[in-house]
């Protein structure tokens, strides 16, 4: 079986996959390079802002990065240490969801 969770953060192709299939959704692989137009820009803040604003865990356990701070790294940004680092990507997020809805017109 093919894996489904990427090691280095994030589901794999497959994962995605399974998770469409069994729901009904649209996953998509995270927005890694700049969020350049106003469809990345509404996805990659959203998640940001959806999953780093009030983090339903820690940065780091065992020391090792959690599940939570490498999904990060899925979408081409830093790997957060604490919580200040995840508070800090989700204000990156909220800029750039003000930057989508003043591109969107």
């Amino acid at each position: 079986m093919a894996k489904l969770k990427d090691p280095k953060g994030g589901l794999t192709a497959a994962g995605r996959k399974v998770y469409n299939d069994a729901t009904g959704g649209n996953l998509r692989p995270g927005v890694k390079g700049p969020a350049n137009t106003p469809l990345k820009q509404r996805r990659k803040g959203s998640f940001l802002t959806r999953f780093f604003s009030n983090p339903q865990g820690p940065a780091r356990r065992n020391g090792k990065p959690t599940r939570l701070a490498l999904s990060a790294n899925a979408w081409g940004e830093p790997v957060p240490t604490t919580k200040a680092a995840m508070l800090k990507l989700a204000a990156k997020g909220r800029a750039l969801l003000k930057k989508y809805r003043e591109n969107k017109g």
